[in-house]
C-alpha cells in the first residue's frame, strides 16, 4: 500500500491507494460513487467504507434472490 508499512494500513487513503486497497483501477474507483472524507483540503476515501463495498459485492456462486442463470431463461422460454 504505498509508502506505508504493509503490517499497518492507515484509516485514510488518496485514490491511488484506495484503488490499490480494492485491485481496481483509479478510474473504476471513482465511478463507484463512493463518498471520500475531507481532511484539510484532500478528499480520502475511508478504509472502512471500502470494506463495506467489498463486503457487499455478489459471492461467486451465491443464490441471487433465489434465481440463477437456469432458472431466468426457462421463465424466458414460457
Amino acid at each position: 500500500m504505498g509508502k506505508h508499512d504493509p503490517a499497518f494500513a492507515p484509516r485514510l487513503l488518496p485514490a491511488a491507494e484506495a484503488a490499490h486497497y480494492l485491485g481496481v483501477s483509479e478510474t473504476t474507483l471513482r465511478g463507484l460513487g463512493l463518498p471520500r472524507r475531507m481532511l484539510g483540503g484532500k478528499r480520502l476515501f475511508d478504509r472502512l467504507t471500502l470494506d463495506e463495498y467489498a463486503s457487499s459485492l455478489p459471492v461467486e456462486g451465491e443464490d441471487l434472490e433465489g434465481l440463477n442463470s437456469c432458472d431466468e431463461i426457462l421463465r424466458e422460454m414460457r
